[in-house]
């Protein structure tokens, strides 16, 4: 087993939206990707950071920069050459990273949030590291958080 030596730096995941579908696609727009504030306070990604986008349907992979949208629209829109990438209905993982001592890796809690095809979260989680009784890396999922059934459609 070989462990991090402490020494450098890693890069590891922040925040994670999960399956979160493209709504628009503006090519014309100056760049970046606009994303409803609500799904980024529910994981933490701030406006003008930097994320990756993972396209599910095609395979694609860009990094480009969040501004938000109008809060409660649930809007995913990818926009300037980012639009070429993804098409609306698009099923996307958008991920924030972080750069880390590997001595912090067990502090952290990044968090997921899980969406539906409407672009609502189903349920939010937090990635955990801890270390084992040996001294080993550990790994769970904890949920934090599931959508309760309204009844309504």
């Amino acid at each position: 087993m070989i462990e991090p030596s402490g020494t450098g730096t890693v890069a590891v995941i922040r925040a994670k939206l999960h399956d979160i579908r493209v709504t628009d696609a503006d090519l014309d727009y100056q760049g970046s990707i606009t994303l409803d504030p609500d799904h980024c306070d529910a994981v933490g990604i701030m406006p003008l950071e930097f994320v990756e986008v993972w396209n599910k349907n095609s395979g694609a992979r860009i990094t480009t920069y969040v501004i938000y949208g109008k809060r409660g629209s649930r809007c995913c829109v990818l926009n300037g050459a980012a639009a070429r990438t993804c098409q609306p209905g698009d099923p996307v993982i958008i991920v924030a990273r972080a750069t880390i001592q590997p001595e912090q890796l067990e502090k952290m809690r990044p968090r997921v949030a899980l969406f539906n095809a409407g672009n609502e979260v189903q349920k939010l989680l937090e990635y955990r590291v801890g270390r084992d009784a040996r001294g080993r890396s550990t790994f769970r999922i904890a949920t934090l958080r599931k959508r309760r059934a309204t009844g309504r459609r």
